[in-house]
């Protein structure tokens, strides 16, 4: 690439700009830059002309394993977007048709599919369209009309909207997780399809780009899905939530714990927000043991600032007048932070972070302190990990609860799959197939069992005009 230089340092001139792709992301213009060999951040950062700071904004995976070659980097333009407000068109209202009676068909097992992007999938053991056109809510609505039949077997389509990033030459560890979700949905699949009702699911890789679901919105590609499952990202949640109203498709969210559900009938939000798991873990254990018996001790795992989920816990053990004391992980890690406990009382450890490694990095000096006559409790969200844990611990539900019976479904996973599960990450998997095993029992009109492999599922909403949230939060003690 060729650079100009002036006064020692290079940029790249404008011309040259113009050739990288652009895209948005929240609503800011950016460059698709794909990174060279021996090149640093700073270097791009000069190159560009932008902060080093503006970069890691965009691209959050740099602050915890640093640059590599030949990934895609989102680098500003420092243009402003003139956010004119779209009115997206109302498209003509389906006419459905009742369906015939189904007969009996013969099962064709079927390979399972690999992730593409943009691609069709059909489940294993199933094939392909279900539109009704009543709102959807989670309790028996009223029996199912369809408006499209192959073989005799009445068809549903689902889309499933996920950052698989299989355009980049190096994926992040966030891609395998979507990797796991996906094929934990496909085994649910597998497991709801029978004689009269056959699967398809259209899988879109959108990245991190609000310009990719904007183009399928205005597109035909999903006039026929009857629900849609998956996105990341706030921004591009927002793009989806008016599509999903002007059709009567419930919108599934897997992962985004704070979106408004006021007046959004069709969103159904997986994650409990923070401050209610914060509420749940000190008025059921917390407050009942109060500050005579009971020793708080927040660990901040991020140097630069608290975890939306620390800052909520913070707040409540407050307004329930529990003190609390916080220490970095750093004095941790250098065994300097005895001075945070107390002997007379058993000290609860809490620890929020997305990532199991940080537990057993700080697991063998939580032990030491321990073994210098401190009773010492572990707050975590990994109950799912084979590991042993060599304190006891307190789980909430955002990925745990009790263990469940999963003979069938690790049977399935062996048999499908070879990959193994993510180590660093809760079970996606499981949370895609009870996810997809809702979505059917709810578009197909009947009762949901709530007792997922992974956690139960209770959806609640404020009123009748309000989207669903999944209530169910369970603390759960060995």
């Amino acid at each position: 690439m060729m650079l100009c230089m002036m006064g020692g340092v290079g940029y790249l001139q404008a011309q040259e700009l113009k050739e990288y792709p652009l895209d948005t992301i929240n609503g800011e213009e950016v460059y698709k830059y794909r990174v060279e060999r021996s090149i640093g951040l700073y270097r791009i950062g000069v190159n560009f002309d932008v902060p080093q700071a503006d970069i890691i904004r965009l691209n959050p995976q740099l602050r915890e394993r640093g640059l590599h070659f030949d990934e895609i980097l989102y680098i500003p333009t420092k243009r402003k977007i003139s956010k004119k407000k779209e009115v997206l068109p109302v498209k003509e209202e389906l006419k459905p048709v009742v369906a015939p009676a189904a007969p009996v068909v013969e099962e064709q097992p079927v390979e399972p599919a690999v992730v593409a992007q943009d691609s069709v999938v059909t489940a294993p053991d199933s094939a392909v369209t279900l539109v009704t056109d009543s709102v959807v809510v989670p309790v028996i609505p009223e029996p199912i009309v369809l408006d499209s039949v192959i073989d005799g077997k009445r068809v549903v389509e689902l889309a499933l909207m996920l950052p698989f990033e299989s355009q980049q030459t190096k994926r992040s560890a966030n891609a395998a997780r979507m990797l796991e979700f996906y094929q934990g949905a496909l085994l649910a699949l597998h497991d709801m399809q029978n004689d009269s009702i056959v699967y398809r699911l259209r899988v879109y890789d959108i990245e991190r780009s609000e310009r990719r679901v904007k183009e399928l919105c205005d597109s035909t590609e999903l006039d026929r899905v009857q629900a849609v499952l998956g996105l990341a990202y706030p921004v591009q949640i927002q793009q989806m939530i008016p599509w999903c109203e002007a059709h009567q498709v419930p919108l599934f969210l897997p992962f985004c714990d704070d979106i408004d559900l006021k007046g959004k009938p069709h969103v159904y939000q997986f994650n409990s927000p923070d401050r209610e798991e914060a509420q749940a873990l000190t008025r059921q254990w917390i407050a009942p043991k109060g500050d005579s018996a009971l020793h708080c001790v927040a660990i901040n795992v991020r140097e630069a600032d608290y975890s939306n989920a620390m800052k909520e816990l913070r707040q409540v053990l407050k307004e329930e007048g529990i003190a609390y004391d916080t220490i970095p992980m750093r004095d941790l890690l250098k065994d300097s932070a005895a001075y945070a406990f107390d002997k007379e009382k058993e000290n609860l450890i809490i620890v929020h972070s997305d990532r199991y490694q940080h537990v057993r990095v700080l697991m063998p000096h939580l032990v030491k302190i321990q073994e210098e006559g401190y009773r010492l409790r572990l707050v975590s969200q990994y109950s799912w990990q084979k590991e042993s844990v060599n304190l006891p611990q307190v789980y909430t539900s955002k990925f745990t609860t009790e263990e469940r019976d999963v003979t069938h479904y690790n049977g399935l996973w062996e048999h499908y799959f070879v990959n193994t599960h993510v180590s660093e990450t809760p079970r996606y998997d499981l949370l895609g197939y009870d996810l997809m095993r809702e979505i059917i029992y709810i578009v197909n009109g009947q009762p949901s069992e709530n007792e997922g492999l992974q956690s139960p599922i209770y959806w609640e909403a404020e009123s009748e005009a309000d989207g669903w949230q999944n209530t169910y939060i369970h603390i759960v003690e060995n």
